[in-house]
């Protein structure tokens, strides 16, 4: 497997970074359809982890971004991940911000986005996950649209919240993509209590009918201590059930120079990975085991998903790395976390 995908990757890096992104996914959606990826997927080992009331049979998931649509679901369950995050979805379709805008930096083994929540709406993702066979751990990841306003951006989680809700097995909050005009403006003082509020209360309304679905909120790297430990104490005070750190980056430390390094939007891959890695930290330190952490960022290797388990994570999220490295990197990282407990 692993040099069917290096050869593969070689290919694929050859066009655009999203030219490449969509056909790699297509091929992915094939070869599951075709009954090929059952062959060609690596064994993952399980290594049952259980965060927030769910049963993970891993600790190793997909972030968010990968598939935004959920059109390919049982295609990444084939390669093993313990959990799956689709998303981010929005009330209404939206094409995202003007092509090009993702590309792509070999050389530092990182990716810069601005992607701008493209997806096909909340109704679309919702039949997608009904007409999916899997029957794992799925995260839904909601945000807003990119043309209602920040003062009124309540109301579009709230509505993603209630069609999602009953499909999923948890819901991520992400308030922390750089894409969006305004919305990393979420996470900070009053701003992030008054959204958080509304979406606790919903969230427990829609429990009694179709039992209690944890909501996780997804934070940004570019926060100081000081901003950490304030977002730390809302996620507390206002009972939310976890947290996902983190987003991609606005800094570019480690590309400089670099052919795309200096395009706009966030950074991701190895460039992030000690950034995120200190946000864990900070963010352990504050919640003091009030609620569990997910880490994501940077994660290329073993070594990678140790070091966040390491600062506190008790699960892990994998995006650009699974880009570079493939599916062996699954079955890398959880035998990486079950040789360190």
């Amino acid at each position: 497997m692993a040099d069917w995908y290096s050869l593969t990757r070689q290919l694929f890096f050859r066009l655009s970074g999203e030219t490449s992104h969509e056909l790699g996914l297509d091929l992915l959606g094939a070869g599951e359809r075709l009954g090929l990826l059952q062959f060609m997927a690596p064994q993952v080992a399980g290594l049952p982890t259980n965060v927030a009331g769910i049963e993970f049979p891993n600790p190793v998931g997909l972030a968010a971004g990968l598939d935004k649509n959920g059109d390919y679901i049982d295609a990444f369950a084939r390669l093993g991940f313990g959990f799956i995050e689709i998303g981010t979805i929005t009330p209404r379709p939206q094409p995202g911000n003007p092509k090009p805008r993702l590309f792509r930096i070999p050389e530092r083994r990182a990716i810069i986005n601005r992607m701008g929540f493209n997806n096909k709406g909340v109704d679309h993702l919702v039949e997608q996950v009904k007409k999916a066979k899997y029957k794992g751990v799925l995260g839904i990841n909601i945000g807003k649209n990119f043309d209602t306003p920040v003062e009124n951006a309540t109301s579009d989680y709230l509505i993603c919240l209630e069609k999602v809700y009953q499909y999923a097995t948890y819901i991520t909050v992400n308030i922390s993509s750089p894409n969006t005009p305004g919305l990393r403006t979420l996470q900070y003082g009053d701003a992030l209590k008054e959204l958080l509020e509304p979406i606790k209360k919903r969230q427990k309304e829609l429990a009694e009918e179709h039992g209690y679905k944890p909501v996780f909120v997804k934070i940004a790297p570019d926060m100081d201590e000081n901003e950490v430990e304030m977002v730390a104490q809302t996620l507390i005070d206002t009972e939310i059930d976890g947290v996902i750190a983190t987003n991609t980056t606005l800094s570019r430390d480690g590309v400089e120079g670099l052919k795309h390094g200096d395009e706009a939007g966030g950074l991701s891959g190895a460039p992030v990975e000690e950034l995120s890695t200190e946000t864990v930290e900070r963010l352990v330190k504050a919640l003091d085991g009030k609620l569990p952490v997910i880490g994501v960022g940077g994660i290329l290797d073993g070594k990678g998903a140790v070091e966040k388990m390491d600062a506190g994570s008790q699960l892990v999220q994998v995006y650009s790395g699974f880009i570079y490295r493939g599916p062996e990197l699954i079955g890398e990282c959880v035998d990486a976390i079950a040789a360190m407990k």
